[in-house]
């Protein structure tokens, strides 16, 4: 087996949790992608963008709009979005709701190189389709409590930091930084348990939350 699979292995079993028949990353990635080749991305369109928090949203029906795209890929990265963002800036969409980075925290990168990733992604949004409306969302808070994805244990501060930098980046390209932790995160700065039932993914009242406190942003 090559280091490729294994990496890809490590990274389908979602940062630590346990599957009975695992399902490897790539080929997930490689279905979803395809599947989007086939939908095209047009001007007056909303793209969410991101990872398994994005994909597992149901962005149409949750703000009651026909024109909202969901373009997340379950265990996905930063350099992973980076890869496929021309099947999205191709169509010059109106928004772009990014949420990624999670998966890249559980990776054990620094805060440095966390940010030098998603600057570089950013930085390749702006000149691929410069009249986007770029919202760039805080990574969300996870509860570990959970014990459910030991390779975020203990990297509460990385997520806080990076966040940080996030909020930074969009300062210096234009885009709109959104903070997601007053909704979601308990007075402790852990995902709140009645959003979750893993420490990490939403729950539908997670995704509520999340949605309502965008609304304005996504409509205006």
């Amino acid at each position: 087996m090559d280091n490729r699979r294994l990496i890809n292995i490590a990274t389908a079993l979602l940062i630590g949790a346990s599957c009975a028949v695992p399902v490897l990353a790539d080929e997930y990635w490689d279905q979803r992608v395809s599947l989007f080749e086939l939908l095209p991305v047009h001007e007056d369109d909303i793209v969410f963008l991101g990872n398994s928090i994005t994909d597992g949203g149901e962005f149409n029906e949750l703000f009651g709009m026909d024109n909202i795209l969901n373009r997340g890929i379950r265990s996905d990265l930063i350099t992973g979005v980076e890869k496929r963002l021309g099947q999205v800036t191709a169509g010059k969409p109106a928004k772009i709701f990014l949420l990624i980075g999670i998966n890249d925290v559980s990776h054990g990168h620094s805060v440095d190189e966390l940010a030098r990733r998603y600057e570089r992604l950013v930085k390749k949004i702006r000149e691929e389709s410069p009249t986007t409306r770029l919202y760039l969302q805080s990574v969300m808070p996870v509860n570990n409590s959970f014990g459910r994805y030991k390779a975020l244990k203990g990297k509460e501060k990385r997520i806080v930091g990076l966040n940080e930098r996030i909020k930074d980046i969009a300062g210096r390209h234009g885009a709109v930084y959104v903070d997601l932790w007053p909704g979601l995160a308990d007075a402790d700065g852990n995902l709140n348990r009645d959003f979750t039932n893993d420490g990490l993914h939403l729950n539908g009242r997670g995704y509520r939350v999340w949605t309502h406190s965008i609304e304005n942003l996504v409509k205006e």
